[in-house]
């Protein structure tokens, strides 16, 4: 038996016991195990399918060479000897497959995400960027079907969004988005320019993954709340209730506040959400800064300092710097066509994963 068939027999006979346990009747007095047993059943599936594929062309071949070392007759020897090579083919192609279902995934990457877009360098004009930006991930959204929902913002002076954070729902979202975190990088000639000269400005993208209750407890004396009337533009308040919401988790000194509803248990539920990632993101940081320790490139790794793209309106293009992938399509990439560079970033990652694995 071959090493690639031991490990796949191990993981479908782990995915056998999964799928026992789940059906047990006291399987949800424990929510958080029955909740990672069902994510590791679903998640081990595309691997049991490749695995009694592998199983099957691996029992034609076995057969085939049968046949050819049993068959007198030469005209069927000859057509075995075709099929030896098409199921030998078909062995080399689904192994490959195999090996990238093999890499061991972000455990994160199922999630839900949330996403804080801030205007950088450039003033106005680096706001207006980030307002381009959050539309173009609203776009993204709707071709993916995700649902895409605002938490908290802060408009810019002559448009655009100092700052905006918004959560996304759906399938497999951080997985995608996850590449998205870094600084972006414009070149236009802004609204605000009247002698039509190119300026360069910049906002920065962090992605993060949902945190729930089962990856971060919040204790009620950690979390110091404060609430307050809103305030709008020039800091008028906009209403006369104490609807505001401003947390504090004492141990790490995160400060998250609120204002968006005009509920105070919206905004208090909001803020919850955010502070809850808030804290996760310092645990996650770690492993992302474990990956980039031993990954060359930049695909999907902690700095989010650092320039990811760039946005050349005069010349539509949009460049990665990451995988030095240059497209001339950019307006059609600012109305949410963003798959194509997302996917060409994955198959880099997936690439220098299976060459750790070699070396």
């Amino acid at each position: 038996m071959n090493d690639l068939l031991g490990k796949l027999e191990a993981i479908y006979n782990r995915w056998l016991e999964i799928g026992e346990d789940i059906v047990k009747p006291d399987a949800m007095k424990n929510m958080k195990r029955y909740i990672k047993l069902s994510k590791d059943y679903k998640d081990l599936q595309g691997v049991v399918e490749a695995y009694k594929k592998y199983k099957n062309i691996l029992d034609n071949i076995t057969h085939t060479k049968e046949v050819i070392v049993a068959e007198k007759d030469e005209e069927f020897r000859e057509m075995a000897k075709a099929e030896l090579e098409v199921f030998n083919a078909d062995k080399e192609i689904i192994e490959e497959e195999i090996k990238l279902l093999l890499l061991p995934s972000d455990p994160q990457d199922g999630k839900n995400a949330q996403v804080e877009i801030r205007a950088g360098t450039g003033g106005d004009e680096a706001s207006i960027f980030a307002g381009d930006l959050f539309r173009m991930y609203q776009h993204f959204c709707d071709k993916q079907n995700w649902k895409c929902e605002v938490a908290s913002m802060t408009e810019g002076t002559v448009g655009g969004f100092k700052e905006i954070i918004f959560n996304i729902y759906g399938e497999n979202v951080y997985g995608l988005m996850k590449y998205e975190s870094g600084v972006h990088r414009v070149q236009r000639v802004p609204q605000t320019e009247s002698q039509g000269r190119v300026h360069t400005s910049a906002a920065s993208v962090v992605v993060l993954p949902e945190a729930d209750e089962f990856d971060v407890e919040l204790k009620p004396c950690d979390i110091r709340k404060d609430t307050y009337c809103s305030s709008g533009p020039g800091g008028q308040s906009v209403n006369t209730t104490y609807s505001a919401v401003r947390l504090t988790h004492i141990p790490t000194g995160i400060v998250v506040a609120i204002q968006d509803e005009k509920s105070q248990l919206k905004n208090l539920d909001k803020a919850m959400t955010i502070l809850r990632n808030r804290i996760f993101e310092l645990e996650y940081q770690k492993y992302l800064d474990e990956i980039s320790s031993k990954r060359k490139t930049m695909v999907s790794t902690g700095d989010r300092s650092a320039k990811i793209r760039t946005y050349n309106y005069p010349q539509n293009r949009i460049t990665d710097h990451r995988i030095n992938m240059t497209s001339y399509n950019l307006t059609s990439y600012m109305d949410g066509n963003i798959l194509e560079m997302i996917e060409a970033l994955q198959l880099a990652e997936n690439a220098e994963r299976l060459k750790e694995g070699v070396e």
